[in-house]
């Protein structure tokens, strides 16, 4: 019943106010250059998941390429280094920022579902999840978007071709590079699953067993692969002999894929989200991305209070039950907005936000009592993230993901590609929860073309002195993680201090909060408690990559989350 109550306030406040919300809140695709953003840094900032992509980016930089070329440079890097998290056999979203007219655009490379997808094929016979299918092998892969989306940066906002920006990822996959341990780690993990593929086995288990840390690892089938990209763009991934190498090797393991499929894939560009926030414009991901709506929805309730005014308890209380709402309203809405009719207008109306904030006591937690609880996994790392600023003050936040660790561990063929396990992000039963935890309903039901939900909210923040490039992987801990993230840095951190602050997380389901260890003293932790809060302590999560621009100075700095030692935050 209090549900009930809250959501018909926000939604009465929203109703009452209608005619005042769509230009304050709606997505908006006006240009995002401010008076000191004419002004050009002067020099580059990546900072990614691996140092070989962060070199990669540098090395086309040096080339003459601008931050969009760099983009496909460290993607195509990551994709060879970082297979656990990303690659072409994959999809991003990423937001842009082109300095030359101060355009925000945002790219949407998410994955699709093939035409002849099956719901049943996701069910067991007492009709629960069957999360074989959804998350091993080639029923749970989606229509790769990745090629397309580089190949889309390239042709419409690059300087360069790609055979020069690919050409780093092709010698790193043809000359190989040495093991990391998160990557070994991965495969060792996942070794059972990855023997159950012919190709699978040839590519991560050579001589029969999971290669060991420090080990030289090469890839030459994917190298070919990027090799084709390189030299025909769209038709040397979704067509000819690679396409039918891939749909063949699906069909043959029980797939479902066509041709027409990959034929049929399209990048989407679409209108960021825009919202403001104590004087700083929060660019951030649209739908079928869940984490800019989230994002805004919880910006716009905290928009309310004076959070410098108040204790570390009752600031953090504030910032999870907006976390708690906003989650909730992700599970009911949220889904591909070229297949639903998502409230958006409501979502991001400030007067819908009133409604909410209302509904927050001062100092007890709400329960989040309305649907049945459900068992998250640990948060996890198995997306990357990487942020540019170039010379010129082109600005790229791109989120790209395989969804679960080593995604489907399905290599299709001898393509070298391993395939996406995104069918999984799909509501494939409606109000049962995915293998982060996150409830879905018919809006995010599987369709024939249909892109998945994702939690992936690549951000850029602009502020009066600063500007600020984020994102990180982590699954649904993505949208708070980039939260946090924003709130840090309009509090003034650095890309240092960002990247390495402690985290906690609320998705509404289940009801307790996730904490890193030492994100709270005592007693935070004691008065958190007190107000009715389950604080559950968890390993360390995410992979946060961040690049900052001071535009008083010029100065630009980068920092990749010191959790984990394979990154690279560099400035050239």
């Amino acid at each position: 019943m209090r549900l009930i109550h809250w959501r018909a306030l926000a939604l009465g406040l929203v109703l009452s106010s209608s005619a005042a919300f769509a230009t304050d809140a709606a997505p908006q695709a006006t240009p995002a250059t401010s008076h000191d953003m004419r002004d050009k840094p002067g020099h580059a900032a990546i900072a990614s998941a691996n140092f070989h992509a962060t070199e990669a980016g540098m090395e086309v930089l040096s080339k003459g390429g601008n931050a969009f070329d760099a983009a496909v440079a460290v993607a195509a890097a990551l994709s060879v280094t970082e297979p656990e998290s990303s690659g072409i056999g994959g999809g991003f979203m990423g937001v842009l920022h082109r300095a030359s007219d101060g355009r925000d655009i945002f790219i949407d490379a998410r994955e699709t579902a093939p035409a002849a997808v099956d719901s049943k094929d996701y069910l067991n016979p007492d009709g629960s999840p069957n999360r074989d299918h959804s998350l091993n092998g080639p029923l749970s892969a989606g229509i790769p978007g990745e090629p397309a989306g580089l190949v889309w940066l390239a042709e419409h906002y690059g300087k360069v071709s790609l055979k020069v920006s690919l050409a780093p990822a092709i010698k790193l996959a043809r000359d190989g590079f040495k093991l990391d341990p998160r990557l070994a780690e991965s495969i060792a993990s996942r070794q059972k699953d990855l023997r159950r593929w012919p190709a699978s086995t040839a590519k991560f288990l050579p001589n029969g067993k999971a290669p060991a840390e420090g080990e030289l690892w090469r890839d030459p089938n994917q190298a070919r692969t990027l090799e084709n990209i390189a030299e025909h763009g769209l038709a040397g991934f979704y067509t000819g002999d690679n396409a039918k190498a891939m749909v063949d090797a699906v069909k043959a393991a029980g797939g479902r894929w066509t041709l027409k499929d990959l034929a049929d894939y399209r990048v989407k560009e679409r209108d960021p989200i825009v919202v403001n926030y104590r004087g700083f414009r929060i660019v951030t991901a649209p739908p079928p991305s869940s984490g800019g709506v989230a994002i805004a929805e919880i910006l716009n309730i905290l928009s309310g209070y004076d959070l410098t005014q108040l204790d570390e308890a009752h600031r953090t209380h504030l910032v999870i039950e907006a976390m708690r709402r906003a989650f909730r309203d992700h599970n009911d809405y949220l889904g591909d907005p070229d297949f639903v009719k998502i409230p958006m207008d409501m979502l991001l109306s400030p007067y819908y936000a009133a409604g909410l904030r209302q509904t927050i006591l001062p100092d007890k937690a709400t329960p989040s009592s309305m649907l049945p609880s459900s068992g998250g996994n640990e948060p996890g790392m198995h997306t990357t993230h990487f942020s540019i600023i170039d010379a010129e003050g082109n600005m790229v936040s791109i989120t790209s993901t395989v969804n679960y660790v080593l995604g489907s561990t399905f290599v299709a063929g001898d393509t070298g590609v391993l395939l996406n396990d995104e069918m999984d992000d799909f509501a494939l039963v409606p109000n049962k929860p995915n293998v982060y935890g996150l409830l879905g309903s018919k809006a995010n039901a599987p369709e024939p073309g249909k892109r998945m939900l994702s939690s992936m909210s690549p951000s850029i923040v602009i502020g009066p002195d600063r500007v600020g490039v984020i994102g990180s992987p982590g699954g649904s801990t993505i949208i708070t993680q980039v939260l946090e993230g924003i709130l840090a840095f309009i509090d003034g951190k650095s890309a240092t201090q960002i990247a390495a602050q402690k985290r906690y997380h609320h998705q509404f389901l289940p009801d307790r909060v996730d904490v890193e260890d030492g994100v709270f003293d005592k007693s935070t932790a004691d008065a958190l408690t007190a107000m009715g809060y389950q604080l559950k302590p968890r390993e360390p999560w995410g992979f946060m990559n961040v690049v900052t621009w001071d535009l008083k100075t010029h100065k630009l700095d980068a920092a990749s989350d010191p959790r984990r030692p394979s990154g690279l935050g560099k400035v050239h």
